[in-house]
């Protein structure tokens, strides 16, 4: 993991700070900044080629979206992963997309399923290729075109931001050997999916997000530094 974010171009829309935000939050979430690194702001203006304020405002929108931790005496650090708020997205996630599968098993089409195997040779292929970074945009496209195909905006709102606070922690666990498992689990889903077998696909569903719940808690227990409430401890 790196130190320094890449600053990139400054964009023409947003202004100084907009600009700030993205690069430092796509450096957190691609774990570019570890958690628990400080954030200097003098270097931090450096590196960007800004004002303190657009620095300020920047950690103070990513403080706000719980990457971020500002404490007045001691300055601003990369939030620490809370296992508390993985337990409570997850839950979010198994409540919203099993219940989904559900729903899908009866209206999806041959179409549907030809996206969906389509979307899994990809996976394969970025497998084959050490693609981590496609594979991960592949893993969460697959689970898009889910809940793209049920239709419900609100729902799918729901389930992205579930995802969103799942960002850090899944980039963590994207080994070949848990990318091989995944798309092993994909297929089983797509499968029932396409035999329009209820309760195959939901069993196939929970088996798979129970299975990425089991890496995170134990991933977090071989790296506990990375984590702010192991064992109960919430600082």
């Amino acid at each position: 993991m790196g130190e320094n974010p890449t600053p990139g171009r400054p964009g023409r829309k947003g202004g100084a700070s907009q600009r700030v935000h993205h690069h430092l939050r796509e450096a957190i979430v691609r774990l570019e900044l570890a958690p628990g690194t400080p954030l200097d702001k003098p270097a931090l203006a450096k590196l960007f080629g800004v004002s303190a304020f657009p620095i300020g405002e920047a950690i103070n929108r990513l403080a706000a979206e719980g990457l971020v931790e500002v404490a007045p005496q001691s300055g601003s650090r990369v939030a620490l992963i809370r296992i508390t708020d993985i337990r409570e997205n997850m839950f979010l996630r198994r409540a919203i997309e099993t219940e989904a599968i559900r729903t899908l098993t009866k209206i999806w089409s041959h179409d549907n399923v030809a996206n969906m195997l389509r979307n899994l040779r990809y996976q394969q292929a970025a497998i084959d290729g050490g693609d981590r970074e496609g594979f991960h945009s592949l893993d969460l496209r697959f689970h898009a075109i889910l809940l793209d195909g049920l239709g419900y905006g609100r729902v799918r709102e729901a389930a992205e931001t579930a995802r969103l606070g799942l960002e850090r922690v899944r980039r963590l666990l994207n080994t070949k050997r848990r990318q091989e498992v995944t798309l092993a689990e994909h297929y089983d889903i797509v499968e029932a999916l396409a035999k329009r077998k209820p309760a195959r696909a939901v069993a196939a569903m929970e088996h798979h997000l129970a299975a990425v719940m089991a890496e995170l808690e134990a991933l977090a227990a071989q790296q506990p530094q990375l984590f702010a409430d192991l064992n109960g401890n919430t600082t």
